[in-house]
């Protein structure tokens, strides 16, 4: 379904001019990958993986089913232990090895609410009764401050999603992971979800990864594109086009280039 809501409140998510300054982007964490292996028995995976990423980078990963993408998601948000190799963490505030399961929120396709609590309710999970109030404010900032005592059943796909996003960011986040969270839902939607999750990403400078299997979106969101292909990361592709960004004969090309890589895996 469309969530034609969304139409009344569209007009501020449109992407801001990219301001990303160290000051901006204190909040991400740097993220360190070496040497990563994941094997289901004689499956392998992820194979001696290695990647750096910046803090408040924004990543996409693109490739074919199965070549590790959403396991190397799960790994980084320590939900599934590496074969071996080793994956740290550096807040960029205080240099510190390591960060709390707190700094680290995952959004899936299925925005998993809650069925029993209400938007507001599941928003404000895990956070301290004093900090209830935060849950509210990232329920106006993604348009929901209205819909904040539904139930999830009675709330569009879109709206759905947006509670997800919001209970993520309502830890504040150093490092936010997307496991395709867009998937499903319709065009117009999907696109109004891009605009919000980079317009929150401009403001608050977590470190981003989305894995997608839509290139198109993958240029639309990302600094960078990493194409995984049977565990090994085949390709990375810089995208240095400004912020907001339009689709014109650049994005094209960089598509088009980034497709091509992908079909050819």
């Amino acid at each position: 379904m469309t969530d034609l809501s969304v139409s009344q409140f569209v007009n501020d998510l449109a992407p801001v001019e990219s301001q990303n300054t160290a000051d901006n982007r204190k909040v991400g964490a740097e993220i360190f990958i070496e040497k990563l292996h994941k094997f289901y028995g004689d499956v392998k995976v992820l194979e001696d993986l290695d990647l750096n990423i910046q803090a408040g980078e924004f990543i996409a990963i693109v490739g074919r089913s199965g070549c590790g993408k959403s396991t190397l998601l799960r790994l980084i948000a320590d939900l599934e232990q590496a074969s071996y190799g080793e994956i740290k963490f550096r807040s960029t505030e205080n240099f510190r090895e390591g960060i709390t399961s707190d700094d680290i929120r995952v959004m899936f396709q299925d925005p998993r609410l809650l069925p029993w609590k209400n938007i507001l309710e599941n928003v404000q999970l895990g956070l301290k009764k004093q900090q209830h109030e935060k849950a509210a404010q990232l329920l106006e900032k993604v348009g929901l401050q209205e819909k904040s005592k539904l139930w999830p059943s009675q709330l569009s796909g879109g709206q759905r999603q947006r509670s997800a996003l919001a209970r993520a960011l309502s830890h504040t986040p150093r490092i936010l992971l997307l496991d395709e969270p867009l998937g499903a839902l319709d065009a117009l939607t999907r696109l109004e979800m891009q605009n919000l999750i980079e317009k929150l990403w401009l403001e608050q400078g977590f470190t981003t990864i989305l894995v997608t299997h839509d290139v198109s979106e993958a240029v639309q969101l990302a600094d960078r594109i990493i194409l995984l292909d049977k565990g090994h990361i085949r390709q990375q592709f810089k995208v240095e086009l400004n912020r907001p960004r339009k689709k014109n004969a650049q994005f094209a090309e960089l598509e088009q280039q980034v497709l091509d890589a992908v079909l050819a895996t």
